[in-house]
């Protein structure tokens, strides 16, 4: 990656500056969470483009530790919640209250009312919960007793879920699923990662204690719009886009999906790779920069047919043929 003070022409100092503030976060999540560079990229992504995260791993891998460091690398009001078979949708958004001392209803504010929610565990609960959200992931907004509230800006929920194949997890609707911009996958770590996280624990490291680690803010609210100015001015050709609609046409007419990638799903991948253009140093798009964002933009926008998935087919390798074939305009 290049270095992220160096300026584009037609960016502004300011723009710089933000730049490397964002860029500053890699280095302060790393204090906390070892490796996992791709998955730090993707967040930083959906920050630019005013989008939402999910992350997917088997537990123990620092799903909820990496929203936390970045949450702490950032001058952003955070709030958590755990998700669980009994929450209900007003512990999410809120409800109105009875107040004995004024014989009237008032509004009590859920945890969606921050910057950044962590959603742990998202598919631990039913639908009609998971449900919850769609309007605030959406709108930006809450609707309780007919009067929308609006939510606090920027707003970004990163959620974390374990795989559906484990007990006791709901799958996330469609719909859902196609609130997020991406979809993150956290591998386990290799055997030098894995080494270097059990030696920090060993020097003492505390995983509940990130300030400890010495995690501090390093971007706020300012160093976000002036980067989202930036992203919105980098420069997309038609043969981008016309590139983008033939690899989310594609998944329409593969044989290995029932359900390809809407016109929304097309949308998202251009917004992130202008993003991943612009932090990569440059004021426009190329194809590969369409390519390196279209699993974690695209791979939760699919959906498998069942003898495909037999086979050992997945949504991955699906997207990676269709971007081996999908030929690039010039």
């Amino acid at each position: 990656m290049m270095d992220p003070t160096t300026d584009n022409a037609g960016t502004t100092g300011d723009a710089a500056t933000a730049r490397a503030s964002l860029e500053a976060l890699r280095a302060e999540i790393a204090k906390a969470v070892v490796g996992q560079d791709p998955a730090v990229t993707g967040l930083v992504v959906a920050l630019l483009c005013r989008g939402h995260v999910l992350l997917e791993g088997v537990p123990g891998v620092a799903k909820t530790l990496l929203v936390r460091a970045l949450a702490s690398a950032l001058e952003l009001d955070t709030k958590r919640v755990q998700f669980t078979p009994d929450l209900m949708p007003s512990d999410v958004t809120g409800s109105l209250v009875y107040d004995t001392r004024t014989a009237a209803f008032s509004f009590q504010e859920g945890p969606v009312f921050t910057n950044l929610l962590l959603a742990d565990e998202i598919n631990r609960t039913p639908p009609k919960t998971q449900s919850s959200l769609l309007e605030a992931m959406e709108e930006r907004q809450v609707t309780v007793d007919g009067t929308p509230r609006p939510l606090p800006e920027p707003f970004l929920v990163a959620a974390t879920q374990n795989p559906v194949e484990y007990e006791g997890t709901y799958p996330l609707p469609e719909a859902q699923l196609d609130r997020f911009l991406v979809k993150l996958t956290i591998p386990l770590p290799s055997r030098q990662d894995e080494i270097d996280v059990l030696t920090r624990h060993a020097a003492g490291f505390n995983p509940r204690d990130l300030r400890a680690a010495g995690v501090r803010p390093v971007a706020g609210p300012a160093d976000l719009e002036a980067a989202r100015a930036a992203v919105a001015k980098t420069t997309v050709s038609p043969e981008i886009t016309a590139y983008v609609v033939d690899i989310c046409r594609a998944t329409r007419e593969s044989p290995s999906l029932t359900l390809g990638v809407s016109p929304r799903g097309a949308t998202a991948l251009l917004a992130t790779s202008r993003a991943w253009a612009w932090l990569t140093g440059r004021d426009y798009v190329i194809p590969d920069d369409v390519k390196a964002l279209a699993l974690p933009t695209l791979r939760h926008r699919v959906q498998l047919r069942p003898e495909a998935e037999m086979e050992g087919v997945t949504a991955d390798s699906v997207i990676n043929a269709i971007l081996a074939h999908v030929p690039v305009l010039r």
